[in-house]
């Protein structure tokens, strides 16, 4: 019985992690192979090098400089996004004054305010990053136009063209498209939490901050941890890369002076503007190695003893 079981668990599997691995494992193999060759990409030769991509990755200044970048984000992103998201999903469920049928509940208007934030998430990237391109206009956008109508003419900030500024620019946009769909995450499981659990501690003394970060955040804590992953390969991912390409690209890449390049626009220039597939490739696993460690630290540190109720 047992073996005709786990006969019809592998046969229910085989297919599922084939298609896995031939569409998902194999695109890895090869790009660790072609980060051992030179390769244009254009042309089915190849020579082997050994490790003259790596030696190359390790003294370029503008791998270093993407790397810089893509740490930065994959570790300020989560943490100002999901701040923002525990915040406004907190005040929409819990954080309301107290009213006669109700000593717990949400500020007026929470049902309106979570399709507020939600709305960004209805909107490709690609429509954001221009929306947003058109806003820091330093001419016309309405940022600085909204600055010279309250008198703040003579601050008129190049908002995509000041190497100090640019990728701070992006980094808004970032948390601008993100921070909604963990609202919406964190007030599902919010939701959840029984109101007696706010109540009692309503009763005992305790006030909003001390029940947040005593009931709410300790119920939430594996939500939270998986929304660090993944906002960590949203950072390291298509994400940067979409808003980077859309928002700041120029003649010398990302950015003035490569100062909003990330390491996904670095693998596409390089393979797709120079024709140096294969030391894109080898970048390309930089990243992945990246993004594995990020990955395993949060889980890691993240680890507690799990609670129910």
């Amino acid at each position: 019985m047992q073996h005709g079981k786990y006969r019809f668990i592998a046969g229910f599997l085989a297919a599922p992690l084939a298609l896995y691995a031939l569409f998902v494992i194999w695109p890895f193999v090869q790009s660790i192979f072609y980060s051992f060759t030179d390769w244009s990409g254009l042309s089915p030769e190849f020579q082997l090098v050994g490790f003259d991509n790596f030696t190359k990755m390790f003294s370029d200044s503008v791998f270093w400089k993407s790397l810089q970048h893509s740490l930065l984000f994959v570790l300020l992103l989560p943490l100002g996004t999901l701040s923002l998201a525990l915040f406004f999903a907190f005040m929409l469920n819990v954080g309301g004054r107290r009213r006669k049928n109700a000593a717990v509940s949400g500020v007026r208007g929470s049902a309106f305010y979570k399709v507020v934030y939600f709305f960004p998430q209805v909107l490709s990237i690609a429509i954001v990053a221009l929306l947003f391109q058109f806003a820091y206009n330093p001419n016309s956008g309405a940022l600085n136009s909204g600055l010279q109508a309250v008198g703040l003419g003579g601050f008129q900030p190049d908002w995509l063209g000041d190497p100090d500024l640019a990728l701070w620019c992006v980094f808004a946009v970032l948390v601008w498209c993100t921070v909604g769909f963990f609202v919406v995450l964190f007030s599902a499981g919010m939701a959840s939490i029984p109101k007696d659990y706010y109540e009692a501690a309503l009763l005992d003394g305790a006030n909003r901050i001390t029940t947040f970060f005593k009931i709410t955040l300790p119920l939430l804590w594996d939500t939270v941890q998986s929304g660090w992953a993944y906002m960590g390969i949203l950072a390291l991912g298509a994400e940067s890369f979409a808003v980077v390409q859309i928002m700041t690209v120029g003649p010398n890449g990302g950015g003035p002076d490569y100062s909003t390049t990330v390491l996904p626009l670095y693998v596409y220039q390089k393979a797709f503007r120079d024709g140096q597939a294969a030391y894109a490739t080898t970048i390309g696993v930089a990243l992945l190695v990246v993004t594995l460690l990020f990955v395993a630290i949060v889980m890691r540190m993240g680890r507690r003893e799990r609670l129910e109720y």
